[in-house]
């Protein structure tokens, strides 16, 4: 008998747009395909969500919760020295660069390419899930920024999610996701350049 508990209908929902959205995109994730994916009726769909909007809001933060997990139990916080500790996790995500494309990007990216200029509330929560990842690098940055450099940590946290998007979005054009490997080592070489001055 297996004593793991299955996810509720509204989480499972959540799970499902994390997936589809990565895969076909928001506006070719029907509410149909949702419910298929997720193993629930559309009124259940429904009975949690008003909206495929409020879906798409409660699914940004959902990744942001999710990822925050992952990333506060990664290996890269280890390391004694604040630029090791910056350049492992640059190291890390180069590790979560798996051959499945969709598997992964990022869902928060994905979703406001596609909805940044028709839905301000799907914006504001993917912009909330990306600067709050941004955030959790800047203390390791600013310990580590060398004495009179013309650049902050808030900055330079930033920075590393825009190289990162940028990224997954040429991964997806190329089709490979040796592009975002390469761009990866590009920014890694780059911010060590800065710490080590």
């Amino acid at each position: 008998m297996d004593d793991v508990k299955q996810p509720d209908a509204r989480t499972r929902l959540l799970q499902a747009a994390l997936r589809l959205v990565r895969i076909r995109g928001w506006a070719a994730a029907s509410v149909e395909e949702l419910c298929a994916e997720a193993g629930v009726t559309k009124g259940s769909f429904f009975h949690h969500f008003k909206t495929k909007e409020a879906l798409g809001v409660a699914a940004a933060a959902f990744w942001g919760e999710s990822t925050a997990a992952m990333f506060a139990a990664a290996p890269y916080h280890a390391p004694a020295d604040p630029a090791d500790r910056v350049l492992a996790y640059l190291d890390f995500r180069a590790d979560l660069l798996a051959e499945d494309l969709a598997a992964c990007t990022c869902f928060v990216g994905t979703l406001v390419q596609e909805t940044w200029s028709t839905s301000p509330a799907m914006r504001a929560a993917c912009g909330e899930a990306i600067t709050a990842h941004a955030a959790t690098l800047e203390a390791d940055i600013a310990a580590a920024r060398p004495a009179g450099a013309d650049w902050d940590a808030a900055s330079l946290a930033l920075f590393t999610q825009t190289v990162l998007q940028g990224a997954f979005v040429l991964a997806k054009a190329t089709g490979t996701v040796e592009t975002a490997r390469g761009q990866v080592a590009h920014l890694r070489r780059y911010v060590e350049m800065l710490l080590r001055k």
